[in-house]
């Protein structure tokens, strides 16, 4: 259902109250898929796999989420305390997975981990941005992060039950997220500079 609710939240038009209701289910959703996910891994031992790619969809859908409701760039306590944990909590996993010999495709883990690294260095960097220069791309910021989030879960749901045809099953849905992010934004820069040379 989350997929399908992701699907129906790209062809939406953004800013109408579908979007928003579609967005809101979404994040709820999310916020279930992360908890399931974390008592998969700490309770049922689970892939471990899932808990470095739970913490990368929390902070996609929490980021993204945080900059609509604000639209600015002034830094916030809340935005840097969950980066900051995020950041703590990702590099422990790695050490202590590290330290009890588990192993997984470079190709998964460093580009699991440098998306969300990157992700949370920008979020410290946008704060250097011009306020006026931001209140221009805080959208595309907005549509980054949330099919960040989507394609992470996606990435984590087809590792998992497509066990057999890794890494390829884990990268694939990054590939396909990374296309959707570059088409998105894409579209919405020339749709803008459309309305603005009008």
């Amino acid at each position: 259902m989350l997929y399908w609710l992701a699907s129906l939240q790209y062809v939406s038009t953004k800013g109408k109250k579908l979007h928003t209701k579609i967005g809101n289910l979404f994040l709820r959703l999310l916020l279930i898929v992360i908890i399931t996910g974390l008592i998969g891994v700490f309770v049922f031992n689970r892939n471990t796999f899932l808990l470095i790619i739970t913490v990368l969809s929390a902070y996609y859908g929490f980021s993204g989420y945080r900059v609509l409701q604000t639209k600015n760039n002034k830094p916030k306590l809340l935005d840097i305390s969950i980066a900051i944990i995020s950041l703590i909590a990702v590099f422990y996993f790695l050490y202590y997975f590290k330290s009890i010999g588990m192993y997984w495709s470079p190709v998964i883990i460093y580009s699991t981990f440098g998306a969300l690294v990157m992700i949370i260095v920008y979020d410290f960097l946008r704060y250097l941005i011009p306020k006026d220069t931001y209140k221009n791309i805080w959208l595309y910021e907005h549509i980054y992060k949330m099919i960040g989030a989507f394609t992470a879960l996606l990435s984590a749901f087809s590792g998992t039950v497509f066990e057999n045809y890794q890494p390829y099953s884990q990268f694939l849905p990054s590939v396909f997220g990374t296309l959707l992010q570059i088409g998105f934004i894409t579209y919405y820069v020339r749709k803008f500079k459309k309305i603005k040379s009008f």
